[in-house]
């Protein structure tokens, strides 16, 4: 079984930068064409500029779009049907995080993340995959946080839940049809996410250790080798991985008592 599946049609949100753009150079050689969605359309002119360029066999399209806009995730959906292509491997990355306290949380702010990592994701995945044929794939970038009632990013981590848990009920639905879907969850990874989550730049970030920390390329390579290998989940990192497993196997009673006693910087 070869490392990485090959595929005609890679789409990949949030591609822009961080585990997106990490995702579109290493499926950049094992596909025949790549599709970057995003918001930030310069960002995304850039990398399909230099994946070109050092891969010339693969094609790469870019649509700039606002997730959090259905029109916008339909418009997606339009553009890939006009232009005749049909996904076989739709990755799921595009997400917003919030730092701080629930009940001081700006709403529009809240608001966006849940149309993003809930909605977005869900209706992305109901709009392609009607056209996905037998053997493709789905790939829902989730996080460790999903295993996790974590204060101060409370609702984040219920969204990244909501991630692995249709993941897996997904998983079996399209077990007849051929298609894998996995849930990818990482722990941290130095990207502009912890940054845009903070409210304001004079905010403390999460207290994280940097042991904890695993490369972003890592997490892309773990996570496709788990692809082909077809399993459920992956928790990228072997000290990541054995985190989920303590974890898991904590009471929520337990959990609760500990989560309560953990340092918060806000």
């Amino acid at each position: 079984m070869p490392a990485t599946d090959c595929f005609a049609c890679a789409v990949i949100t949030g591609a822009s930068a961080g585990l997106g753009e990490e995702y579109a150079l290493q499926l950049a050689p094992v596909s025949d064409h790549l599709v970057l969605v995003a918001r930030r359309a310069g960002l995304l002119e850039n990398l399909a500029g230099r994946i070109r360029a050092e891969f010339p066999k693969t094609a790469v399209s870019v649509i700039a779009a606002d997730l959090a806009d259905a029109g916008e995730r339909r418009r997606v959906a339009a553009t890939l049907h006009e232009a005749k292509l049909r996904p076989d491997l739709l990755v799921n990355n595009a997400g917003l995080g919030d730092y701080g306290e629930f009940a001081t949380a700006e709403w529009p702010r809240i608001e966006a993340m849940l149309r993003v990592n809930i909605e977005a994701l869900t209706h992305l995945t109901h709009l392609l995959l009607p056209a996905m044929p037998y053997g493709g794939a789905v790939l829902n970038v989730s996080s460790l946080a999903s295993l996790l009632p974590i204060p101060d990013f409370a609702v984040y981590a219920a969204t990244k839940a909501y991630v692995t848990s249709f993941s897996e009920a997904l998983r079996i639905e399209l077990r007849e049809r051929g298609i894998r879907v996995l849930a990818v969850c990482p722990g941290p990874v130095h990207t502009e996410f912890g940054n845009v989550a903070r409210r304001d730049e004079t905010m403390p970030g999460m207290r994280t250790h940097e042991w904890s920390y695993v490369p972003r390329g890592q997490v892309v390579a773990e996570s496709l080798r788990a692809l082909t290998a077809g399993r459920a989940r992956v928790f990228p990192g072997l000290k990541i991985a054995a985190a989920a497993l303590v974890i898991s196997a904590i009471p929520i009673g337990l959990m609760r008592i500990v989560m309560a006693r953990r340092p918060r910087r806000v």
